[in-house]
Order: structure tokens, then sequence, then C-alpha cells
């Protein structure tokens, strides 16, 4: 069902509003070996379910432990719930990752990388869309209806045509027809067809039409139609069906419009309709979406809990996905236990949340021990599952795991999809001397019959732009437009970046045009990689262009962006413009940090202006702006050995002024005649004539 779909993983920075509780804890320990139970010290309560966040590892002494017993807060729901569990020890595998040495898990693994933007994986099962065959004949008067929606006349709706099915159609044909265009998506047929079902009398319109109506409608961001179709139903029994709320406040969420799913919410309630699992998970991700703590979901939870609502997976789901957003993953293990002790097993959502959260913190192996944990429960893994440990090690760059990955996913009867080439792609494309091999597994999904995504092409772009081919580059691109592909902005920035690393400021300017043109706003490594690509071939006003256009959209110069324009003057032989933008650094409140110092330094260093790169190392050091060892060992290395030449010459200096002061220098010789080469040879020629 729409209404128990879980969101696709994003990762926002919800804040953490945690306060340390005053009572003692039992840790979970989440390695890559096998976990062993913690001991817990004898006390009059067992450990509570949530870990703060920011838990000092030292002991506390007995006094402070009873001062905070009593400054313990009855009111507070994680202390609530902590007492209401069983006063036993924490089962032996409680922390869920009992990892044995696997064929993976052991492999040495790469340094990690910073991953580049690439599409977010869902962790619900990947359900099929069902799509009509135009082709098909429907029998009856529901075919009948769906033909004239599909052949629809230009300047005419839907409910201009259904004249002849008046008094022929029921409820059940109705709800059968929207069930089929909203498979379809047609959109504005259904919201047609649905205002002709409300004209009929008696008035066709179903809490189930509803249901599947409104969802629709929301993923099409038709929010305002929802309000309007929601206050317009009729005020009897009929509609006061909690699935029709349910389907209301899910479209809400869907188009973004968080507070008007809280008046539906609210409404509900006035209304005195009883809500249910799926309500409850429909509210936690709106709060989670909506910005709200893992800790207000919580609380949200245990007053639905005291108004009769089951627990359920949906509603575990969605609890575990806004704790692992703000990465209380421990705590989320926790809850996972404590509802399987009360009869909720785990779903593979479930697992690929919490198998999600493990992978994008870089704990890969814990995400395998999840994903053999889940295998050996019985719970099978979907395509999502895979996907994720796909995308892990594909910011590890290891595409061998991820081909293996795939061969285990093929013969578990699960086909790769777009998404699982796209990690394989990503893996090759991110090492230099792989982008063949990244254009083989491009291939080699065109070929498997899947369709590339933007995503697709940007990590074949950004393949050969590591590589330098920015010419395929550009070709892939091309193919990208002729297949109807719309670009995104990362597809923009990997080719950028190919052409940055090229040097053509002129393909430079005409992406960034046809970028503009497109209305597709740059991000900040957009503006960087313009940056850096007009500055490092000395065209600086072109450099200065991008710094006020994207000025204009918000973007702000940065510390980095002056350490880019620094370097480009430096390597261009204009270090006479270093201490100019330094200041305009200062007039930005921008203060230098050890990269800014460091060109500075070795621009002069260069042209042997060891004057003012002394100056700048003082700067450097004064304002604690030191980088990290073994570049200030290279750097200190240089500057040691010309203050040695430097000292040895102010040594000597100063010697040959204290001697000529005291009198103490030779006199000089007298000025040397034109005649002075020739004086021995003179002397000799006589001496030889006397001896003869």
């Amino acid at each position: 069902m729409a209404l128990m779909m879980h969101q696709t993983f994003s990762s926002p920075s919800c804040p953490l509003f945690f306060h340390k509780p005053h009572f003692s804890k039992t840790l979970i320990r989440v390695s890559a070996t096998p976990s062993r139970s913690v001991p817990t010290p004898p006390s009059h309560s067992s450990s509570p379910i949530f870990l703060p966040f920011l838990q000092e590892q030292e002991t506390t002494p007995q006094h402070q432990v009873q001062q905070k017993e009593e400054d313990e807060d009855p009111n507070d729901p994680i202390l609530r719930f902590f007492k209401s569990r069983t006063s036993t020890q924490d089962p032996r595998f409680e922390s869920k990752l009992s990892l044995q040495k696997n064929r993976r898990t052991s492999w040495r693994l790469a340094s990690a990388t910073d991953p580049e933007s690439e599409a977010e994986f869902d962790v619900e099962e990947e359900k099929e869309q069902v799509v009509l065959d135009p082709s098909t004949s429907l029998q009856g008067v529901s075919g009948e209806i769906l033909h004239f929606a599909r052949n629809l006349p230009e300047n005419s709706t839907l409910g201009e045509v259904l004249g002849p099915f008046v008094g022929r159609v029921g409820e059940r044909e109705c709800v059968e027809v929207l069930d089929l265009m909203c498979k379809e998506g047609l959109v504005m047929a259904c919201l047609y067809f649905f205002e002709w079902m409300r004209l009929q009398e008696p008035s066709l319109v179903t809490a189930q039409a509803c249901s599947l109506l409104f969802p629709m409608l929301g993923r099409a961001g038709m929010g305002d139609e929802v309000m309007i179709l929601l206050r317009n139903l009729p005020k009897t029994r009929q509609f006061r069906d909690v699935r029709v709320y349910n389907a209301s406040i899910s479209s809400l969420s869907s188009c973004g419009r968080y507070d008007d799913a809280w008046k539906v919410y609210e409404e509900m309630e006035r209304n005195n309709i009883h809500p249910d699992h799926v309500t409850c998970s429909i509210m936690v991700t709106v709060m989670r979406k909506d910005g709200h703590s893992a800790k207000d979901a919580w609380e949200f939870f245990q007053r639905m809990n005291r108004k009769g609502v089951e627990w359920s997976s949906e509603v575990l789901g969605a609890l575990l996905k806004s704790f692992c957003d703000e990465g209380l993953k421990k705590e989320a293990l926790i809850i996972q236990s404590e509802m399987e002790k009360k009869g909720i097993s785990s779903n593979a959502i479930v697992y690929n949340t919490l198998m999600d959260a493990y992978s994008k913190s870089n704990h890969v192996e814990e995400a395998e021990g999840l994903f053999g944990e889940m295998k050996a429960k019985g719970v099978k893994p979907t395509s999502a599952t895979y996907n994720i440990l796909m995308d892990a090690y594909s910011r590890r760059m290891q595409p061998r795991i991820i081909e293996d990955l795939l061969l285990e996913m093929q013969e578990s009867g699960l086909e790769p999809n777009v998404k699982s080439y796209t990690c394989l792609i990503s893996a090759y494309g991110r090492q230099k001397k792989m982008s063949e091999m990244a254009a083989n597994a491009f291939l080699r999904m065109k070929k498997a019959g899947v369709r590339p995504t933007s995503h697709s092409y940007t990590a074949l772009i950004h393949a050969y732009s590591i590589s330098g081919w920015h010419e395929k580059a550009y070709s892939a691109f091309e193919n990208m437009k002729r297949e109807g592909i719309k670009p995104s902005i990362e597809t923009y920035t990997a080719l950028l970046d190919a052409f940055r690393r090229a040097g053509d400021t002129q393909i430079l300017v005409k992406i960034w045009k046809l970028m503009l043109s497109d209305k597709i706003e740059g991000t900040r490594v957009t503006f960087n990689i313009l940056l850096d690509g007009f500055a490092k071939q000395g065209h600086y006003m072109e450099a200065r262009d991008v710094v006020f256009e994207f000025g204009k959209i918000g973007f702000q110069p940065t510390v980095m962006t002056y350490n880019m324009l620094m370097n480009a003057y430096a390597r261009g032989g204009q270090h006479s413009r270093l201490p100019q933008l330094l200041k305009e650094m200062m007039s930005l409140n921008l203060n230098p940090d050890s990269i800014t110092y460091s060109t500075m330094i070795y621009a002069y260093v260069r042209v042997r202006d060891f004057k003012r790169a002394f100056f700048y190392h003082k700067q450097m050091v004064k304002s604690g702006q030191i980088p990290d060892s073994q570049s200030y060992q290279k750097l200190r290395s240089i500057l040691d050995v010309k203050a040695a030449t430097k000292n040895r010459r102010d040594k000597s200096a100063i010697l040959g002024i204290i001697n000529s002061n005291m009198g103490l220098l030779k006199p000089k010789k007298g000025k040397k005649d034109e005649f002075w080469k020739n004086k021995k040879k003179k002397k000799r020629i006589q001496s030889f004539a006397q001896d003869g």
C-alpha cells in the first residue's frame, strides 16, 4: 500500500536534543568480531533503551549517582520506557551483529573517499510499477472508460465524455477504474473522473476511492486539491474512516505540506477517529521530514501507544529511520530488539534501514553482519538490500566485491536494476586507470535491457573525467540528451570537471551557458570547479565574473575561493597580487588558513623573495594556522636551508662592519693599470736576459 511506504533514504542533519540521562547504561558493542554479552553491574534497574549521544566513559562517583537519581524527571518518556523493561540482563547477542569471518569482511579494504552526489537508495522493498499496455483491451464498462481516458480529445475533460455511462457504473466499477488509471499515471483523468463520481445521484464516491486518489495527487504535488477534496467530503460516518485520513496525511507528506498534514491529524482527533498503526508510522515520518528530533518521534509514539495503537513493523521502520538519520544506530538496534521481544519481527525494510545507516557511516562490516543475520532469520533480501551494500563498496572503490554481489543477487532470483549497475560504474570510475571497465559496465547495463538514468551517465562522465578523456565525456553527455534523459546538476558538474582538467576554457563557458539555459542552478562544487578552471588558465577576469555570478544566487566567496585564486595568481607569476587578495579576505571577515599561508610562502620562495616568505611564515605561526606535520616538515626544510644561507651572509656582513670600525681590515690595493697583465711577463724576460 502506498500509505505504508516509507520514504527513500536521505541524510538530513536533524538537530539532536537528547539530554544526558541520569542513570547508568550498558553499552552495545558493534564491531566486526563476534559480539559478546556485556556484563551489567548489579543495580535496581536495568539498562535504559536510549544511550546518550555524548556520554562520557568515566565512571560516576556514587554520591553523584544518588544526586542524579533524585533529579530524575518522572515524566521523561525515555526513562518511563526504561523502567517498563523487564529487569533481566541483556541478551547475549543484543547488538545483532554476530559477525563471522566472511568472504568480504576479511578482505583488506581500501581507504574511503569522499562520495560524490549519488542517487539515494530506497530501503523498502522495491515494488514493480504496473503499467498497463495501452493496447490491452479490458472488458466491460471499466475498459470502455479507461479507453476514453487514454484517448481523450484535445480541449476536453473526461467528465464531458462520460454522459453515456450515467446509471451504468457502480461504486465497485469506479474503484476499479480509479485503480487502473492510478497505475497508468493518468493524474488529471483521475481527478476529473472523481469529480464526475461526486456529481452522480446518488454519489459514487467511497472511502476506498479516496484512499486510491489522494496518495496519487500527493505524489503529483497537488496538495491544494487534496485539501479541497477532503473538506468537501460528506460529513457521514462512511467518510469518517481512518483510511481516508491516512491517505490524505500521506499525500500531504509526499508533497512537503507538513503543516497541513498536522492539521488533518488534529482534525482527525477532534472527530474522535481512532488512529491505527499506519497513522502512527505516517506521522513519525512526517515529524522526521519536518525536522523534529528522534526524541520527539519517540514521545509521539508513546502517546499513540497509550491510545491503544498496536505495535507493527511499519511503526518500527519509521522509528528506526528517525533514529538512524540522527546517527543513533545503537539505540535503533535496542528498539529493534525490544520490539522483537514483543513479537514484532523485523522485515526487509527494517534491515535495509539499519544497513543503510551503518554503510553511510563507513561501517561496512557491521552492515555485512546485519545482511548475514537477515538471511539467517529467513528474511529474503531485496534489490534495495544489495544496492545498499554495493553503494558502500562503490564509495570504497572495490568493484570486484560489487561484481560478486551482482552474481549473488542473480543467483537469488533478483535482477540487477539501474542502481546496481550505477554502483558498479561508479566503483570503476573513481579509479584513474579503470575508466574502460566503467564503460564496459555501462554497456553491460544497456545490453541487459536496463535503461540508464542521469545518475548512470553522471558516473560514466566522471569516469572519463578522472582519466582525462574529456572528449568521450562530452560524447556521453550528448548521447544522454539524445536519449531524452535530462542532465542533473551532478551531470553538469562532472562534465565541467572534465574540461577543467583538460584546461579548455571555451568549452567550460559553453557548458556553463548550457546549464543556465536549462535553468539549473549550480552548487558550491560547481562554483569551485568553474573558478579553478578559469583561474589556472590565466583567465582572471572570467574567474572574477564567476565569483560575481554565484554571489547573486547566494554563494559568497569563502576561504577556499581565495585559496584557489591565490594559487592561480602564484602559478601565473602574479605574486604581487597576493597581498591584495589577503586584504580582501580580511575585509570579508575571512580568516586565512594554513593553505592560504602555505600558498603565499611557496609563491615567494619560487621567485626567491625570501624576505616575504619568512614574513608570512611568521604570520602563519602567530595565527596558529599550522598545516599537518608532513606538509609543515616539507615547508620548514625549505625555509631552514634558505635561512642558513641568509644567516651566513648576514654573519659575514656583520663581521666586515666590525673589522672596518676597529681598523682590522687590510688596506685595499690600488687600482690596477692597463699594463698589470704584462708585469710578471716583463720580469721573466729580464731574468732570462741577465742569465744569458
